[in-house]
């Protein structure tokens, strides 16, 4: 093993040993979660509870969970914002690429007895007292597996569900993964996942009425072939009239449309969240490091796939971005990386 891999697993084998014996545990996920977030947070909490211990999993908005996701609660720990404890015993954050993606919940880190820090993603610095940050895999609920098996906890379909889902939606159906990771899908379906109506619920399964509305998205997507150092952008923006009419899964699965546009390297959906907030979501193929633009922008994520929020117009949100997209951060380099956020 290299010294890299070594720190990593003294790293899980410390929280581990934190988490098995922890009599309070609070998990979180970040804003807007998730299936990688929220599936590594229940995944965990699943196992603390039946080992005895107090377990709550939540997220500071919105207010209520993913409809796709809520079968994944098998054991109802998910809770609001405001039952968080404001000093948590052991606090543990998952799949949040900074502080502030914990939201109105961010000062809990600086209250909690022990904070264990689990994510992915390349963009993060790291925080916590307990830090398992490893951005070669390709979802957070690989390194919950890990910390989950240092702990001595067996598999069962619960569990393995929680982390299937959010390892098959951060490789967008395995079109991002590596040797490990199916490796890792081969195990979760052995210990019962029921793959079929898991990722049907989860990715494609959508109101009708949404049709129409997406139709009328990608009818205003537009292509500027000069953007991101002459290898395209294409955006579309989804107005807040459709954020809040429809749910996340329908908004946040906006950027999966458009991203296969040939002559764009770089796909970009703006989600208005606020008069002048935009939340917006970015892919890419692999030549542009999306991870470094988004930092540039208040945001972070993965090399092919990041994201940041912006106060503005549309056209001034699109013009930052582009500023972002500078040709230095052009290479032919394309690694395989998480496609979730």
């Amino acid at each position: 093993m290299t010294a890299v891999a070594d720190a990593l697993t003294a790293d899980i084998d410390t929280a581990a040993a934190l988490l098995a014996s922890a009599h309070d545990v609070t998990l979180l996920a970040h804003v807007q979660p998730d299936a990688d977030a929220l599936g590594s947070a229940l995944a965990l909490g699943i196992a603390l509870r039946r080992r005895g211990a107090s377990v709550r999993v939540s997220f500071a908005e919105p207010d209520r969970m993913p409809e796709s996701l809520r079968p994944l609660d098998v054991l109802g720990l998910v809770v609001p914002a405001d039952e968080v404890p404001a000093e948590p015993e052991v606090l543990v954050a998952c799949d949040t690429a900074s502080i502030g993606r914990l939201g109105a919940l961010a000062g809990r880190v600086s209250t909690a007895g022990a904070t264990v820090l689990i994510d992915h993603h390349a963009s993060n610095t790291g925080f916590g007292t307990h830090r398992i940050v490893d951005a070669s895999v390709e979802a957070t609920a690989v390194l919950a597996h890990r910390v989950l098996e240092a702990m001595g906890e067996p598999l069962d379909a619960a569990i393995a569900t929680c982390l299937y889902a959010g390892l098959v939606t951060d490789t967008v159906g395995f079109r991002t993964a590596g040797p490990a990771a199916y490796r890792l899908a081969a195990t979760l379906v052995e210990a019962g996942v029921q793959v079929e109506p898991l990722v049907r619920r989860i990715m494609d399964t959508h109101p009708f009425e949404w049709f129409a509305a997406l139709a009328g998205v990608l009818g205003d997507t537009a292509l500027d072939p000069d953007a991101a150092a002459g290898l395209g952008l294409v955006h579309a923006v989804v107005p807040a009239a459709l954020v809040e009419r429809f749910r996340s899964e329908e908004i946040d699965g906006v950027i999966d449309e458009i991203r296969g546009t040939a002559e764009a390297e770089v796909a970009a959906v703006l989600k208005q969240v606020g008069p002048r907030r935009w939340s917006v979501s970015m892919r890419a193929k692999g030549r542009i490091d999306l991870a470094a633009a988004a930092v540039a922008l208040g945001g972070g994520g993965h090399r092919n796939a990041a994201g940041f929020t912006r106060e503005g117009t549309p056209d001034e949100v699109l013009a930052d971005l582009r500023s972002a997209l500078t040709p230095d951060r052009v290479s032919d380099h394309n690694p395989i990386s998480a496609a979730g956020g």
